[in-house]
């Protein structure tokens, strides 16, 4: 009996053709087949040999015809990169035969390429929109599994996860770095829009994948917040002007301390200074800057009373002739009772509506008088009447 835990033909099958797609997107950035390059030059002689194949067509290159492309390049770099493109596959022969002496190049190593163009440029996030539009599309096919939800949803927290954790360490970490990195900051809200709809799309299709939603809803909100911070250390950097292509402070400070003499005299060269100035009295300059124009008159202090301020004063205003007028329509109103709706006291003319309802506020006001509006919360909307809308209320008497 076959033991579980070694690997059967068709596992290693499988591992070798995704080793093999490997070795053909990175084997323009390789050096030999255990190690990346470290000189961009290795690289042009990869992107131009797949630059020629692209407009070579199908007949493909000779190695002359490769050798004359690459001619400004040393014959012993150009035979390393050929050895080490046609080893990992990324230049093949036309025809599997031996002594071929025409080549074709893989398409997936320009695809390769390509990809790792755009991550140079900003850092993965061109890459990361477009994984949230294929995921968005994957989940929106009626063909797709729930096991097929998990694993993209698995790794899309995966690699926001590694996202907050990458920019967590520029936030703390030195401003030049950060700055660096700063294409990583752009269309951070696009990216969280796109990504909780996508959450928000697994759980509604697929509700048994709670728990992995779970997961990718909090790597979600650890990449905002990380994000956040490090826009905010950012921004903090670049001052009032918030323009990233200045030096920050730190690092003047540090060419400042750590710079020779003649270093330090060569930022000032073409700069041109004013003589100094002669030394003048410091009540010499007082005089000067009182005696000088000015542009505006001085505003005058607002005039202030001689006498002293009596306070407020204890006449509140009231008035025996208009407390005795206001007790006349009060009672006029009341009609003996105690309390009476105010919309029944209120005709169709607006005018003398108004009048009379002002003559009830007042009395409600009067600190002498013992009456008082009481309102409800609510309104009413009469249609055609006068007025179009009316609060419910009550004028009564009190008890004082």
């Amino acid at each position: 009996m076959n033991d579980p835990a070694t690997p059967s033909l068709d596992d290693a099958l499988v591992g070798e053709a995704v080793l093999g797609v490997y070795r053909q997107m990175f084997a323009a950035l390789a050096r030999d087949s255990g190690a990346v390059v470290d000189d961009p030059d290795l690289v042009d002689v990869a992107e131009t040999l797949l630059t020629a194949f692209a407009d070579a067509g199908e007949d493909g290159l000779s190695r002359e015809q490769m050798r004359y492309v690459c001619r400004r390049h040393p014959a012993e770099v150009f035979e390393n990169r050929l050895r080490v493109l046609k080893g990992l596959g990324a230049i093949r022969e036309v025809f599997p035969k031996p002594n071929q002496l025409r080549y074709r190049a893989s398409f997936t190593s320009v695809v390769g390429l390509m990809f790792v163009r755009r991550m140079m440029l900003d850092g993965g996030q061109s890459e990361m929109h477009r994984l949230l539009a294929l995921e968005q599309l994957n989940v929106a096919d009626p063909r797709m599994t729930p096991g097929q939800a998990r694993d993209g949803a698995e790794g899309l927290a995966r690699a926001f996860r590694l996202w907050s954790v990458e920019l967590l360490t520029l936030t703390n970490g030195t401003i030049e770095e950060l700055r660096e990195q700063a294409p990583k900051l752009w269309g951070t809200e696009e990216i969280l829009l796109r990504a909780e709809r996508l959450h928000g799309a697994i759980l509604r299709r697929w509700p048994q994948l709670d728990r992995t939603c779970t997961e990718l809803r909090a790597a979600i909100y650890a990449y905002g917040d990380a994000s956040r911070r490090a826009a905010a250390r950012l921004t903090d950097s670049a001052g009032t002007t918030r323009n990233l292509t200045l030096l920050p402070p730190e690092t003047w400070r540090t060419f400042a301390r750590t710079a020779s003499r003649e270093d330090l005299a060569a930022v000032l060269d073409g700069f041109v200074f004013d003589a100094a100035a002669p030394w003048h009295e410091p009540s010499a300059v007082v005089t000067a800057v009182e005696d000088g124009p000015r542009t505006t008159p001085p505003r005058p202090a607002p005039p202030r009373p001689s006498v002293p301020d009596p306070g407020l004063s204890a006449d509140t205003g009231s008035d025996d002739a208009t407390a005795e007028r206001l007790r006349t329509v009060a009672e006029q109103v009341l009609r003996g009772g105690d309390r009476v709706a105010v919309e029944e006291v209120l005709g169709d003319d607006w005018v003398t509506a108004r009048r009379m309802l002002a003559d009830l506020s007042a009395a409600h006001l009067h600190p002498e008088l013992p009456y008082r509006l009481v309102w409800s919360d609510g309104m009413a909307v009469r249609e055609g009447g006068s007025p179009t809308w009316l609060s419910p209320g009550t004028f009564e008497r009190t008890a004082s």
